[in-house]
Formats: structure tokens, sequence, C-alpha cells
């Protein structure tokens, strides 16, 4: 039986990833989860494009301030230090080259790192790509986190792109809910897989040509609760 991740594991195996001292820029959507799970006594410095720099959780029980949100207008707190700005200052930071890693989303990636998230044919909204496309090249690692497949089975990571993309030749690692996939000169690389999960299983999965790292480890993490459903 394959131990697949749940979608918080997956957010806890990314920030467990990410360096000390890393200035980090989370997407809207899973990424976010991310700024739950950063390892105890690590500094990490999150960045958020709608002006925010250095900051943490709202801890259990605080009040929000309606004031202080993420780019997903989720409510938030700081750390000591942390700094406003202004909006196009924000992406300065982004297309300067100062962001370390961010994280977002995927609809697909292709085996060659090119990375499409913003639009789907069936979108009832309107279509915006937003600051997914300034950060796919203005960050120095592109890391995606997503379900290794979509609800119908099809993969995510695949051969080609066919969806309008975000950026190309961008993706720098891919986590899902089965393995950790990493991007080299020579194709993508398996350096971790879900416990019970056959290479030949995953590759039958994958829609990108895979090869398995000689040295790639069972992809495990703590016992984490699922994120609840919402209601609809």
């Amino acid at each position: 039986m394959v131990e697949a991740l749940n979608r918080n594991q997956v957010a806890w195996r990314v920030a467990n990833d990410i360096d000390e001292g890393a200035f980090v820029n989370l997407g809207v959507g899973m990424p976010l989860t991310v700024l739950n799970y950063v390892p105890e006594g690590r500094e990490i410095i999150f960045h958020s494009e709608n002006g925010v720099l250095g900051m943490k959780p709202l801890e259990d029980g605080a009040e929000p301030n309606p004031d202080l949100i993420n780019a997903g207008k989720q409510p938030i707190s700081m750390l000591p230090g942390g700094a406003f700005f202004h909006h196009s200052d924000s992406f300065a930071m982004v297309r300067g080259g100062h962001i370390d890693v961010c994280v977002l989303g995927a609809y697909e990636v292709g085996q060659n790192g090119d990375l499409a998230n913003w639009r789907l044919p069936d979108a009832k909204t309107a279509p915006a790509v937003g600051g997914a496309m300034d950060l796919a090249y203005g960050a120095r690692q592109v890391y995606i986190m997503c379900d290794h497949n979509g609800r119908d089975g099809a993969p995510k990571i695949v051969k080609q792109c066919t969806l309008p993309l975000t950026g190309a030749k961008c993706v720098t690692k891919v986590f899902t809910d089965i393995a950790v996939i990493e991007r080299a000169p020579d194709g993508m690389v398996v350096r971790e897989m879900a416990e019970g999960l056959a290479f030949d299983e995953l590759q039958e999965r994958t829609g990108a040509e895979l090869r398995l790292a000689n040295d790639w480890k069972t992809l495990t993490a703590p016992d984490i609760a699922p994120p609840e459903k919402r209601a609809r």
C-alpha cells in the first residue's frame, strides 16, 4: 500500500528543504501552508507580494488584524524586525533577484522545467497570471508543491505543457504527495518516493520520463492531520 502524504505533510516536507536564512515567497493556495511548518530554530524570512517581509503564522487564539494579511488574504503575524512597503517595491525585490526560493502550485510541469499554473481551459473566472510570472523568473529557485495527479488521474508532471505557460525552464524541484523530483541537466530525477511505491508505478503515474537517483530516499513526514475540507 502506498503511503501518500496529505497536503499538510507535503507543506512540512517543503519547509524542511528551505535553507537557514533564506528569503522565501509563498504562492497563493497550497504553498501558503508552508509557513506553518518551519523547523524549530530555523530562521526563514517570508516575503509576500502585497508588501510584507518577515511574516509568520497568526498565533492560536490571537485576534486577527484585518489590515495584516498575506497575498492570499489570510491573517498573519510578524517577526520582530518585519517590514511593510509599497507593492512596487515588493516586485522590485522579486525582479531584482532578491528572493532565494518561491513556492508555487502547478497545473502542469514540463520535464524541461516549464511551468503552467495560471489558466485552465474551463476556468469560469477571468484568467490572470499575476505575480507568478515574475516569481518564476525572479526567484533563484522555484519549488512546486502539488498533487502528483489531478482528480481525473492525469499526471501533472508531463513531457510538454499543453496549458499556457507561466514560465519556461524555471522549475527547480517538485514536491508531490508521492515523490520529490528534481530537475537536473539530464532530465527529471526522483530524489524521494513514498513508502510502498515502486519506481515503475511512479513512472506510470507521471507523464515525463523519470530517472531514479542512486541515493534516493523514502518520502516520509510526521503524523500531521490533513487540511479541513471547506463547506460548499
